[in-house]
């Protein structure tokens, strides 16, 4: 059944508090390992997938995950709705440390395309991603923060970087002068396997810094990082709790049909093997006859 709700934790949410009748669950995927086992259970009365994203202890840098193993796995496990946890620093003076960000735009600064999509090998699909966040679980999370008393504010650009280390003053200083909001390491590549997917995905971006574009503050140390990480984790909590209740019982989202329409190979010459490594992907739109070359 396809209406579980998957978090994915980056840095400083490492557990949710609250999860009841848990068990770890450890997924082979085609495309290799994911972060880690995936810890299963019941959180407000829905079912939930957790994934740290760095894996227990924190031990995968940021250019080191497996995004489409991850998603693959979510997927396979029957997750239609993702919430993002991720700590972002600040490129503009209004984001201050321990707010959040409801993103609902990227900036891809990475050089891993290939590896940020389930398409090829003989398999030619191309999603709509003008909106790469899910609006209406996006909205969700943002009225709950609000309602939470967080200080969250609604929509914003978030840049992502590789790493693992941060910026050079010319870059946080470029970013900042174009206007862009918020950067990070991580939430791209996962974006993008999640529309291809057909999952419902949205980011809680957590500031913990100010980029060092803003040359009156401290520079960036994982010591300060990690400070502002344990009062984030806690407000990250707060909300996943107000908004796992509002999420729909059942899936239809555009977001939860974006394969239609995007697959360009004739259905003839699908390759077999393609069609079988992306089955939980595919399950949809093959419909139960299966299909291939």
């Amino acid at each position: 059944m396809n209406n579980l709700i998957g978090i994915i934790g980056g840095s400083g949410l490492y557990h949710i508090e609250g999860l009841e009748d848990t068990r770890w669950t450890r997924v082979k995927s085609p495309f290799g390992p994911p972060s880690d086992a995936f810890l299963q259970g019941r959180l407000c009365g829905r079912k939930v997938v957790f994934l740290p994203r760095h894996g227990r202890g924190h031990r995968i840098l940021p250019a080191e995950l497996n995004h489409r193993a991850n998603i693959w796995a979510m997927k396979k496990l029957g997750v239609s709705w993702i919430i993002s946890v991720s700590a972002v620093g600040s490129l503009q003076k209004k984001y201050r440390p321990r707010d959040m960000v409801l993103v609902d735009q990227f900036l891809d600064r990475t050089k891993r395309s290939l590896e940020h999509t389930f398409f090829g090998n003989g398999l030619v699909g191309h999603v709509a991603f003008a909106e790469p966040i899910c609006e209406p679980l996006r909205e969700i999370l943002l009225r709950s923060a609000k309602a939470s008393g967080i200080r969250a504010h609604d929509g914003g650009v978030y840049v992502n970087m590789e790493g693992p280390a941060f910026s050079t003053r010319a870059e946080s200083k470029a970013n900042h002068k174009a206007g862009f909001d918020v950067i990070g390491m991580t939430n791209l590549g996962e974006a993008r396997c999640a529309r291809e997917a057909e999952i419902s995905y949205a980011t809680l971006a957590m500031v913990t810094d100010y980029d060092c574009w803003k040359e009156d503050e401290a520079h960036v140390t994982v010591d300060m990082v990690i400070e502002n990480l344990r009062q984030n984790a806690e407000n990250a909590r707060s909300v996943l709790k107000a908004a796992i209740p509002l999420i729909p019982m059942k899936p239809g989202w555009p977001s939860h049909r974006a394969l239609e329409n995007a697959i360009m190979t004739s259905r003839e010459h699908w390759p077999k093997a393609t069609v079988r490594k992306l089955s939980p992907i595919l399950k949809r739109v093959v419909g139960s006859r299966g299909s291939g070359s």
